[in-house]
């Protein structure tokens, strides 16, 4: 066995120890703590000091033969910490067992409890339990579980019914006692003998405290009782010193000690984790001098596979040849019976005491002593006793109390009558319950409740490591409340809901195993006591599981919850096993839905609000509000921004938080610094905190008008939170910050949503009765005025992006004010956005005011505002983005402001009344290569095509586009007036080609078929100005060389790309005919006939390319055709008939021109004609003649595949082989 337990320091462990029963004893057992002795049985039982208030044991004093213990010491009935309190009167015990020891220990050391331990009890009540099979006194205690821990406490039947008189407190109690089991029950009063032995025993312990207050041994023989006393005490070892326990003690593990001002010292609660701020409670437990720890020591002692907290009185002092050693008082004319063998041992083994003195006395005159080692007590004449049958015993009990007391918060009495065998287990609860009277309240719910309020309140200190404790903690709390009257105790009540609300978190979706860990339950012990009832699981007799069920023959049976027939069988092994498991079903209910773990929150936080409420009484000076009545949810159109700026200003407002020395009660009569203003701010909070993520989810699923009247419900749980908050710590204002930024997202996208705002406002106006309740508490604080604005619903979509505005720009407010790093850039770049969309709405305006003029005048002075309005947002906006690197979005802004100047551009259009379009302008051109500028830019901030492919090709697009208006306009309503034809030409074909270099041909992507088209369109411009260049211009022959070479050039670039498109066909076939008309000019200079034979073949050649296009006429018209008989498809093509009727009546004249003119050239030719030359001749003849005998009123398909057929004619002839599409 190892040194004393109680001759340590406060706070100090003790290292294990076996004991074992029989056998001789170990050499060396003073000098190790932990020694094992071999024996035929072997009990192992260690024991760990938690908490010692004794100092370090004194020696005891050794009392003179024939001294008389009747007579008092001189320090008698003195405090002193060696004993425990003044009043000790009974070894190991005081006067009497306080009915909440066990809850006491329990609040001191909550770390213990529920998983830990096994039972926290009194040694005294541990000794009594073990020794039930041996002894027919009578047994009573009350018996709590939390967890798998079962708290034990002595139920003194006969004192709580002399004090039910009083209180009424366990009236029912009595009848029912009397009822059933006692109908002649009577006080029975202690006798003289008893007082008689219990004063002697206090006046020896006081005399081997202080020897020197001895009193006198009785006279007999001096000198014989002098040297008696001098050899007796020159056989005991030297006295323990305290220089010996300073050795032993250093070797000592102090990873469990406790010190004496423990934080979980009563009349304080193990916190959740500091963010949560949660408030301290008990006030009312605390003045409970019932629930206090007492005892002289805690012992965590495990017995076997059973982990005990036990609470010892007793004294342990100095000597002998252990560190410690217990002292006994027995008459020397009484043998040690069983039962005081049984106490002394255990007694020994709870305190790792390794040796007994005890002290012989007759008639209260000393005679002897004996020292006994402990592992020597169980085989003491008249005290044989088997450990290992002690250990049955305790197993069988814990088992028989664990398999039957499941219910957490129900109070279990255990009863054994005396002189009975038969053990019975009530469930006091259930029986309070069902009692008529009115006050049946069981004194034992407030502890209970605040024990499992206490231990669930500790496992939330590990929740944040470990997920697994939530569905224990949720179980706990549960059954806390459902204890607790809320008028009574709403302090506890309130803040068991507020911690049932933190268990559901709201920032992050539970991962996928920990979704399984939670489904598993927090331990094996939790289960749900919510909206159900729990099923117990009791076996009928059998030889295996002993009697569980009821005993049908006594009378009282049919209340029993459990009987145990006769107490011997707690002797036989495993008689009794724990085979019930309570269910896991209370685990903690993972969700992965949002708004369902946001309804839990509002809940709980409802539950929370309603109990604090119930606190203030100041209803009178309230607006009188029915709950059950909805708080209307304002919406209108307000398209006055100028006045809104004022109450924006209110976005901010609470942001500044009031006096900190504000003493003065708040709107509902509530001071500032009690238990109510503290828990309101935590419920406020959460509230407001479970709306936001509300709203977030509604936003994320378009429901944009619910996720409007959530993010209205969370700003006024917040306004609510500022009205009673003294100081707004940075977390708070950070929510804020992000409170407002959801709110600008979604009136945005109500701004760019107007389509839906039919269904957006029956959202926005539906209201539960939960919300309901939850406003009308949060109207007892506040008016909840002070974000209307932000959060009502327009109809005006440019007061929404106002707002939105608004919103974003007080969260930018707060975030630098409060220097709040990470959340700058969101805040930055959602300005940024609507910065951006407010510019673009302003511009939209802009262009819609163009299109609504009948007739093109001046620019209006409205439009002009618009462009102002547009092109500031759109500057503050690209400040923004540059403020925090987003070259992207910069660029996108870039993009946005030329497009501006190219609306600018088109307003400027000069359109005189006959509807003619004028020259282009030189404000055209201004605000045209103002864009080009914007769009450099752009292209410059985004630097690469890889940093943003999307927005380069957007970008770059828009940059062709601009450059392609530019020469198109200067190419087709030239500013002659101004400038110089060659100016004209030189411009735009710089326009023109730095337009071909934006066009990215190469890339493969949705825009590159337009890429191509304008690029081919872009060659046939060139082309075609080229050509006209070379018929209008005279006289300078190089100038005309090189503007035909360019033209042949553009010609031929521009029918390459036609081709490759397929679904250009008209332009293919206008570009053909413009480049066959080329050719005819040119053959019209010539003067030679073989000249003009080649110009004529060349001519032919390009006519026969023409093909590919009525081809791809040709099947395109017959898709319409199949189309307009099938209805339900639809017409998918876009041709122009009326084009395509024009290009053929081009067509058809110029293709029987240049058949005649080589028909009169081969017939009129003086040499001889080859073969070739003939056949040639011959071809044409027949095409020229099919196609002046063509009906000139046939259908277009008829004439499309007429002409593809003679001029397929002439591709074996011409060489010009082209496939066909």
């Amino acid at each position: 066995m190892s040194a004393s337990a109680g001759d340590r320091e406060p706070g100090t462990p003790q290292d294990g120890a076996k004991e074992e029963s029989g056998g001789p004893a170990c050499a060396g057992e003073s000098s190790r703590h932990d020694s094992v002795c071999a024996g035929a049985s072997e009990i192992k039982s260690r024991a760990v000091v938690k908490y010692s208030a004794a100092p370090p044991p004194a020696s005891y004093a050794l009392l003179q033969e024939k001294t008389d213990l009747k007579l008092p010491p001189a320090n008698w009935l003195r405090e002193n910490p060696q004993l425990g309190s003044a009043g000790t009167t009974v070894l190991g015990s005081s006067s009497k067992s306080k009915p909440f020891s066990s809850f006491g220990m329990a609040y001191e050391f909550i770390d213990c409890i529920g998983d830990d331990v096994d039972v926290v009890s009194d040694s005294e009540n541990i000794k009594k339990l073990l020794k039930i099979p041996f002894s027919k006194s009578h047994v009573s205690m009350a018996v709590h579980r939390v967890g798998r821990t079962l708290l034990l406490d002595e139920l003194d039947i006969q004192e709580l019914f002399m004090q039910s008189s009083q209180t009424g407190d366990w009236t029912w109690l009595k009848e029912f006692y009397q009822r059933l089991i006692d109908q002649k029950w009577q006080r029975k009063k202690k006798s003289k003998e008893h007082w008689y032995q219990k004063a002697i025993l206090s006046k020896f312990l006081y005399y081997s405290i202080n020897g020197d207050g001895a009193a006198e041994p009785v006279p007999d023989n001096p000198h014989e009782g002098e040297g008696e006393a001098e050899e007796y005490s020159s056989s005991w070892p030297t006295a323990f010193t305290s220089a010996a326990f300073d050795t032993e003690e250093s070797n000592t593990p102090k990873q469990e000690s406790v010190s004496m001002d423990s934080e979980f010292g009563l009349g304080q609660v193990t916190s959740v984790p500091n963010e949560q701020n949660l408030p301290m409670l008990f006030d009312e437990v605390e003045s409970s001098q019932s629930l206090r720890n007492d005892f002289v020591r805690n012992i965590m002692w495990t017995f076997e596979d059973i982990h005990m907290l036990v609470g010892s009185n007793m004294p342990i002092f100095g000597g002998g040849r252990y560190p410690a050693v217990s002292l006994r008082l027995r008459d020397n004319n009484k043998p040690i019976n069983i039962l005081t063998g049984i106490d002394y041992w255990l007694d020994n083994l709870m305190c790792n005491v390794p040796e007994l003195v005890m002290c012989f006395h007759v008639n209260g005159i000393v005679q002897k002593y004996e020292m006994i080692k402990t592992e020597d007590i169980p085989h003491l004449e008249n005290s044989n006793f088997s450990t290992r049958v002690v250990k049955d015993i305790a197993q069988n009990i814990l088992s028989f109390l664990k398999s039957n007391c499941t219910k957490e918060g129900h109070t279990y009495w255990l009863f054994k009558a005396s002189g009975s065998d038969i053990v019975k287990l009530y469930d006091l609860t259930t029986l309070c319950e069902e009692a008529e009277e009115e006050k049946c309240q069981n004194p034992f719910t407030l502890p209970v409740a605040v024990l499992l309020y206490r231990v669930a309140s500790n496992l939330m200190l590990k929740a944040r490591q470990n997920r697994k404790h939530y569905g224990t903690i949720r179980t706990l709390l549960l059954n806390c409340v459902k204890l607790l009257d809320e008028e009574r105790h709403p302090q506890i009540v309130a803040s068991a809901h507020y911690m049932l609300s933190e268990l559901f978190q709201l920032d992050e979706p539970p991962e996928g195993d920990e979704g399984e860990s939670l489904r598993g339950g927090g331990s094996e012990d939790s289960y749900s006591d919510e909206d159900r009832e729990e099923e117990e699981e009791l076996t009928e007799d059998s030889d295996e599981n002993g009697s569980y069920g009821s005993f049908s023959s006594p009378q009282d049976d049919s209340k029993a919850v459990a009987v145990i027939r006769s107490v011997g069988e707690l002797s036989v092994p495993e008689k009794y096993k724990s085979t019930h498991q309570i269910r896991p079903s209370g685990a903690f209910p993972v969700s992965r839905d949002k708004e369902e773990r946001c309804r839990h929150v509002l809940s709980y936080a409802l539950k929370g609000l309603k109990a604090v409420d119930g606190t203030i009484k100041k209803e009178s000076d309230l607006p009188a509000a029915d709950p059950n009545t909805p708080i209307p949810l304002k919406y209108e159109d307000r398209s006055a921004i100028g006045a809104a700026e004022q109450d924006m200003s209110l976005l901010l407002e609470r942001a500044t938080p009031l006096p900190a020395d504000q003493k003065h009660p708040s709107r509902s009569g509530m001071m500032a610094g009690s238990w109510q203003h503290r828990m309101k701010l935590q419920l406020f909070l959460k509230a407001s905190k479970a709306y936001y993520v509300l709203s977030d989810a509604a936003s994320n699923l378009l429901k944009y008008g619910r996720a409007l009247r959530y993010i209205k419900l969370s700003l006024q749980c917040y306004d609510a939170y500022c009205s009673v908050s003294g100081t707004l710590h940075p977390h708070v204002l950070q929510f804020h910050s992000q409170c407002l930024s959801l709110c600008g997202d979604i009136q945005l996208m109500l701004a760019q949503n107007a389509n839906n705002r039919a269904a957006y406002l029956e959202e926005y106006s539906y209201q539960t009765k939960e919300d309901q309740e939850i406003l009308h508490s949060l109207h007892r604080e506040s008016s909840c005025q002070a974000f209307n604005m932000a959060t009502d619903l327009s109809t005006d979509p440019e007061y929404q992006l106002f707002v939105s505005s608004k919103c974003y720009e007080a969260a930018y407010e707060l975030v630098i004010s409060e220097a709040l790093k990470d959340q700058m850039a969101q805040v930055l770049k959602r300005l940024g956005n609507i910065r951006n969309e407010m510019g673009v709405f302003y511009m939209n305006q802009a262009a819609a005011m163009q299109t609504e003029k009948e007739v093109k005048k001046s620019v209006s002075v409205a439009e002009q505002e618009m462009w102002k309005k547009s092109f500031a947002f759109f500057e503050k906006g690209m400040k923004d983005f540059e403020a925090i690197g987003d070259g992207t979005n910069t660029a996108l802004l870039l993009c946005n402001t030329g497009r501006l100047m190219r609306i600018c551009a088109q307003a400027h259009c000069a359109v005189p009344a006959d509807q003619s379009r004028g020259e282009f302008s030189p404000e055209e051109a201004l605000y045209y290569n103002k864009a080009i500028v914007y769009y450099s830019r752009a292209i410059k901030s985004l630097a690469s095509r890889k940093n943003h492919p999307v927005v380069w090709d957007s970008v770059n697009w828009e940059l062709s586009t601009t450059y392609f208006t530019l020469a198109t306009l200067l190419q087709d309503y030239a500013p002659l007036s101004r400038k110089a034809q060659e100016q004209i030409e030189r411009e735009v074909t710089e326009a023109m080609m730095k337009s071909l270099k934006y066009c990215d041909l190469q890339t493969e992507s949705a825009r590159q078929p337009l890429y191509q088209y304008r690029a081919a369109t872009i060659h046939h411009r060139l082309a075609s100005m080229y050509h006209s260049c070379f018929r209008n211009q005279v006289g300078d022959e190089h100038s005309r060389k090189q503007h035909r070479s360019l033209a042949e050039l553009h010609y031929g670039k521009a029918v390459a790309l036609f081709l490759s498109l397929k679904d250009a066909p008209c332009e293919l076939l206008r570009t053909l005919l413009e480049r066959v008309a080329f050719a005819e000019f040119t053959m019209a200079g010539q003067n030679s006939n073989a000249a003009k034979l080649k110009s004529l073949t060349g001519a032919v050649e390009i006519m026969a390319e023409t093909r590919c296009a009525f081809q791809l006429i040709h099947d395109e018209l017959l898709e319409i055709e199949l189309s307009e008989a099938d209805a339900a498809r639809g017409a998918p093509s876009g041709l122009n008939l009326q084009e395509v009727m024009k290009l053929i009546g081009v067509f058809e004249p110029s293709f029987s021109f240049l058949l005649l003119q080589l028909i009169k050239l081969l017939t009129a030719t003086k040499r001889k004609p080859s073969n070739k030359d003939e056949e040639l001749l011959r071809t044409y003849k027949s095409v020229y003649s099919k196609l002046l005998r063509a009906e000139k009123n046939a259908p277009l398909l008829r004439r499309l595949e007429l002409h593809i057929e003679l001029l397929r004619q002439l591709t074996p002839h011409t060489g010009s082989d082209d496939t066909q599409p």
